[in-house]
């Protein structure tokens, strides 16, 4: 219309060829897709290139206002244009820098938790197949630590430990808790460790009585305090511990650890938008208890109250993981279980994309991890497949292998791991689902379902709402 028809017809053909390639690249190529989004340095050119569009389409609005104006207007219907293209920049103005800060976000996220391999130090961490991460790897074994820091704390206690092991080719996953008061954890006798403790992580000069510094949570900082660089060079020496101990415990070669602060924990619920559980007892939240018949404990200041569909904001969903008092070691459990799979579940399309600037700034801050970047297109893919997949709790029978935590019997508990997660060539006795669904159920039963000692449970059937005493 401006008779520019050559250069008309070029942004046209540019802009039609843009969207043609975004859309074949999307259908037939998803890996590519995956590789920008966790590669930074692509991520910063694809910062300047959605600023690039932005500006140009800028300029192709303002141009084509300037071909297309009458020649004699008046000052009115100047203003009235000016104003029309303005709103029209304005527009496309807002969601270029939307778009940019999302993909800096991203890259800021990338760039300080998943450090690239030659970047960081771990004693204990794999080596990378960039081409085929799981090539030898049927199950990859994750370690999950919750760490408190806050205040009243000396040092860093991981209350929450848990081994998740996923199934490469389906992303079937089973979710092992371990507890935080075991003593004697072990070490693989080719360890440096084992030299020091190899009866276990405890002080046998002082009894088979409770050793409170010598509990599972407080591996992480008492052994690289006590044998400094003991596994060799590391960014997070409590971690590596962690990693050989519980997988000697469970039998089982532990590849990455991911470590979560559970003081700023809330964030990453807020971010998501809230968690949707069923509570099936009253949580507390807060309080401390001192200990049979003292006077000096510290009630809490109110309690969740049971309910199917319950949607917890941040503060909520972190003390329904974290509440105790008054409750069993097994019933916090089974909620951080429950919280894992909400959130899971909370990780829909539309909480990401409109509140990925959010989530990406709290996981910058409360993640740590030896994930390096070069395979974090595969644990996309792999996270897909876990997201769709089964998963269920192992119970390692506590009645019978650690009714107290001085003394559990990791061989038992090793072999009931063993025969979760190997393949299975007949059927195996469980709880009957009350359906594959992902939501949390909300048909009210009258008996809690419970998987036998030593079984599995799917966590859909453990985390339903069936009122009941913890």
């Amino acid at each position: 219309m401006g008779g520019r028809t050559k250069l008309g017809a070029f942004v046209m053909t540019l802009v039609a060829g843009l969207l043609v390639i975004g859309a074949y690249i999307a259908l037939t190529n998803r890996n590519s897709i995956v590789e920008l989004a966790v590669d930074p340095s692509r991520l910063l050119i694809a910062t300047c290139a959605v600023v690039l569009l932005g500006f140009c389409w800028i300029c192709i609005v303002v141009s084509s206002h300037k071909l297309l104006r009458p020649v004699s207007v008046s000052a009115t219907g100047r203003l009235a244009g000016s104003l029309v293209v303005g709103l029209i920049c304005f527009a496309i103005a807002v969601p270029t820098t939307v778009a940019a800060q999302t993909v800096m976000a991203q890259r800021d996220l990338v760039g300080n938790v998943f450090i690239s391999e030659n970047n960081s130090k771990s004693a204990t961490r794999p080596k990378v197949n960039k081409q085929d991460p799981w090539a030898n790897t049927p199950r990859l074994n994750i370690l999950l630590l919750g760490a408190d820091d806050g205040v009243g704390r000396t040092g860093t206690r991981t209350d929450t430990v848990m081994v998740a092991s996923i199934d490469t080719k389906t992303g079937d996953t089973k979710l092992i808790s371990l507890s935080r008061n075991w003593m004697r954890m072990p070490f693989p006798v080719d360890s440096p460790l084992h030299k020091y403790y190899p009866t276990g992580f405890w002080d046998p000069s002082l009894g088979n009585v409770e050793q409170s510094e010598f509990y599972l949570d407080a591996m992480y900082r008492n052994i690289p305090a006590a044998h400094p660089n003991a596994l060799g060079p590391s960014d997070n020496m409590g971690a590596d511990v962690l990693k050989v101990s519980a997988g000697e415990a469970m039998g089982l070669k532990i590849d990455y650890y991911m470590q979560v602060n559970l003081a700023g924990f809330e964030q990453i619920i807020d971010a998501l938008g809230g968690i949707t559980v069923n509570i099936n007892y009253k949580v507390p939240i807060g309080g401390d208890y001192r200990g049979p018949g003292s006077a000096d404990d510290t009630l809490p200041s109110r309690y969740l109250q049971p309910g199917p569909n319950q949607h917890l904001n941040g503060h909520d969903g972190l003390w329904f993981a974290r509440g105790r008092y008054g409750l069993s070691d097994p019933s916090r459990q089974e909620r951080q279980r429950c919280t894992i799979h909400a959130i899971v579940n909370s990780a829909n399309p539309t909480a990401l994309v409109t509140k990925y600037k959010e989530i990406a700034s709290a996981g910058k801050q409360l993640l740590r991890t030896d994930i390096p970047q070069e395979i974090l297109p595969a644990f996309i893919e792999l996270g897909i497949k876990v997201k769709t997949a089964k998963v269920s709790n192992v119970d390692l029978d506590k009645t019978k292998n650690f009714p107290t935590g001085k003394n559990p019997d990791y061989q038992a508990m090793r072999e009931i791991v063993r025969k979760a997660i190997e393949p299975q060539t007949q059927p195996v006795a469980s709880t009957p689902s009350a359906g594959t669904t992902k939501k949390p159920t909300t048909g009210k039963s009258s008996t809690k379902p419970t998987p036998p000692p030593g079984g599995t449970q799917d966590l859909s059937d453990a985390c339903a709402y069936h009122p009941t005493t913890p």
